[in-house]
């Protein structure tokens, strides 16, 4: 199977978990359903979601049980880039091709949307055992990784640095390892581990498959940085120069494009490096990992 076939087919199963978790857009409060549906359906790579089922898929689980771990990991990443969107952020117009969420239905709903999506998720997490066989020495484990990676420590962390250091003129690379590692970097950490978790990964097997996850993440952030300077619009379905019209530490500015890019591979390399013991079942990881610098979106 190619590695668009795969992606593709455990994207489509993953839209139809989430369109069976998400509360109908007819149950009150209306509104805000729909708000939630809008900005976390039809739309969007579904990489943290793949990741997990592929993590757990390489250590020999079954990636199916992976299902309501994938649905809650989407729905975090949904509210963050509602929340990420808003004016009081980065003011973005533009998400996946469409309007964002604040610009459709205002700010006060964007808000309670994205609390409502962090809800649900752990709602789906803790649901897991009834509905996906998960033990609840393992649901109690996950729980615990995705909330330290979604939370003060993790993406919100990330965010409030990457916040504090819009605009101030600083090269300070560490700053820039910093925001990135939290605010992108852990929640695909925790896409991965937990989904190696799920698969009862050994400790040797969970070790490389966060070493992975943190190349992976880092060369996902570095090829962000490059695509909101080198790329279009159209492809990304987003605005692009939002980093350098907000003043934002990104690896372009500190390096320059061609080191960037240098370093993005380097990435790779580690991420096939971590994976060299596993059997086969990890291709879609090794193939995700050259894919991650090579996309146009």
């Amino acid at each position: 199977m190619k590695l668009i076939d795969y992606m593709q087919e455990k994207k489509a199963e993953i839209e139809v978990v989430l369109d069976q978790v998400l509360p109908k857009s007819g149950i009150r409060p209306s509104i805000l359903h729909e708000s939630m549906r809008y900005s976390t359906l039809g739309g969007g790579k579904r990489l943290r979601a793949i990741l997990a089922m592929a993590a757990c898929e390489a250590v020999g689980g079954d990636p199916k049980q992976a299902h309501g771990l994938a649905a809650a990991l989407e729905m975090i990443h949904a509210y963050s880039l509602v929340h990420d969107d808003l004016p009081c952020m980065d003011d973005d117009d533009l998400r996946r091709g469409k309007p964002t969420n604040h610009k459709v239905y205002g700010e006060s709903v964007a808000v309670l949307a994205g609390d409502g999506l962090l809800t649900e998720a752990f709602a789906e997490l803790a649901r897991m055992p009834e509905k996906f066989n998960v033990s609840h020495e393992i649901t109690v484990r996950i729980i615990s990784e995705v909330a330290f990676s979604s939370g003060s420590q993790g993406m919100v962390g990330g965010q409030v640095e990457d916040i504090l250091s819009m605009g101030e003129g600083s090269n300070d690379a560490d700053q820039l390892e910093f925001i990135h590692t939290h605010k992108t970097g852990a929640l695909f950490r925790a896409s991965l581990r937990c989904g190696a978790i799920l698969g009862q990964a050994s400790s040797n097997e969970l070790n490389k498959i966060t070493e992975y996850a943190d190349s992976f993440g880092l060369a996902f952030q570095i090829t962000d940085d490059i695509l909101d300077e080198t790329g279009e619009a159209a492809s990304l379905g987003k605005a692009v120069g939002v980093d350098e019209r907000l003043g934002k530490l990104t690896y372009p500015r500190i390096y320059g494009l061609e080191k960037s890019k240098e370093m993005a591979s380097a990435c790779v390399a580690r991420c096939h490096q971590a994976l060299r013991g596993f059997s086969d079942s990890a291709w879609p990881l090794r193939e995700m990992a050259e894919f991650i610098i090579h996309r146009d979106h």
